[in-house]
C-alpha cells in the first residue's frame, strides 16, 4: 500500500485511507472489490483484499470455498487433486478413479477384498448367489446367463433329479425310459448290482441284471430247461399252450427238425413234425 490523492475509479480522496494499487493506479478498497478483485471459482463472488485468496492453475478461491467437490472437506492446508476441473481430496479422488462394484455400484478402493469374474468386479460381500443372496466367498459356484449361483442353489434350481432318490444329479447319471437316475441308484431290483454300462432287462416295471433275470424271472425253455432270457441266441421265443421254447430248441422230438415257422403236431406231450406224426 502507498498514499495517493484520489481513487482511480470513484475519485474519492484517499488521504489517510487504505487503498491498493492495481496496475500502478491507486484504488480504494471498495472499488478494488467491485472492479479488480478475482472472482471465486466456487461461489462466484469477488475475493476482497481482506480475505485470504488461494489460487491454482489460473483459478481463485476464498479460503473457506477451497474444499473437496465431493465431501466438502476444507483443503486450504491439505493435499488435493483435480479431476474434470473439480478440486478433490485424495480419498475422494481415489474413489472417483476406482472401478465400480457390479453389485452395489460403489467404488472398489485399493486394498478392498474383491472378486473378478467375466470382466466385472464385486466387493467380496456383494458377490452373492442370485437365489439365496448369501456371499459366495471361497465356495464353488456356477453361472446361468448373467447370474451366479452357489452350487446347492444351482443344483436345486437347474439340475436333473434322480427318479429314485429325488436328489440332484450333479455329474454323470443314467437316462432310462426318458427318466434320469444316479448311476449308483440304477441297480438290479433283486441283487442291487449297479446296472450302468451292463446288459439288463425290464420285467413288470422293474429292472434286473442278466443273472437275476435268469434265476428269478425268466421262463424255462421246455426243450433245454434253461432260462429264456431274450439275450443273444435266445432272442426269438416260441410259445404254445402255456409252454415256451427257445426258437432253436423248438424241434421235432423224433427227427430233431426245426419246427420254427413250420407245421407241427403235439402228441402225448411231444412236439412232432408232420411227417413223424404220421409214422
Amino acid at each position: 500500500m502507498a498514499e495517493s490523492s484520489n481513487c482511480f475509479y470513484c475519485r474519492e480522496d484517499l488521504g489517510g485511507k487504505r487503498f491498493v494499487r492495481n496496475e500502478g493506479r491507486p484504488v480504494c478498497i471498495r472499488c478494488h472489490t467491485k472492479f479488480c478483485a478475482n472472482s471465486c471459482a466456487e461461489c462466484r463472488r469477488p475475493i476482497p483484499v481482506e480475505s485470504k485468496e488461494l489460487s491454482h492453475k489460473g483459478r481463485y478461491w476464498h479460503e473457506e470455498c477451497f474444499r473437496c467437490a465431493k465431501c466438502y472437506k476444507p483443503l486450504a492446508k491439505e493435499p488435493f487433486s483435480t479431476k474434470d476441473d473439480r478440486i478433490m481430496c485424495g480419498k475422494c479422488c481415489s474413489r472417483e478413479d476406482a472401478p465400480r462394484c457390479h453389485g452395489c455400484y460403489k467404488a472398489l478402493l485399493p486394498g478392498t477384498e474383491s472378486v473378478e469374474y467375466k470382466g466385472n468386479s464385486w466387493h467380496d460381500e456383494c458377490f452373492t448367489c442370485f437365489n439365496c443372496k448369501r456371499p459366495i466367498g471361497s465356495l464353488s459356484f456356477l453361472s446361468k446367463g448373467t447370474d451366479v449361483y452357489c452350487s446347492p442353489c444351482h443344483d436345486k434350481k437347474f439340475a436333473k433329479h434322480c427318479v429314485c432318490c429325488k436328489k440332484a444329479i450333479t455329474s454323470g447319471g443314467v437316462n432310462y425310459q426318458d427318466q434320469p437316475w444316479h448311476s449308483h441308484c440304477f441297480v438290479c431290483s433283486s441283487c442291487s448290482k449297479p446296472l450302468a454300462g451292463t446288459s439288463f432287462t425290464n420285467h413288470q416295471d422293474q429292472v434286473f441284471c442278466v443273472d437275476c433275470y435268469k434265476t428269478s424271472v425268466a421262463k424255462k425253455c421246455s426243450g433245454c430247461q434253461n432260462p429264456i432270457t431274450g439275450f443273444g441266441k435266445g432272442v426269438n421265443v416260441v410259445n404254445y399252450e402255456g409252454s415256451s421254447w427257445h426258437e432253436y430248441c423248438f424241434n421235432c422230438k423224433r427227427c430233431s427238425l426245426s419246427l420254427s415257422n413250420k407245421r407241427f403236431v403235439a402228441k402225448g406231450g411231444d412236439i412232432l413234425c408232420a411227417d413223424c406224426s404220421e409214422k
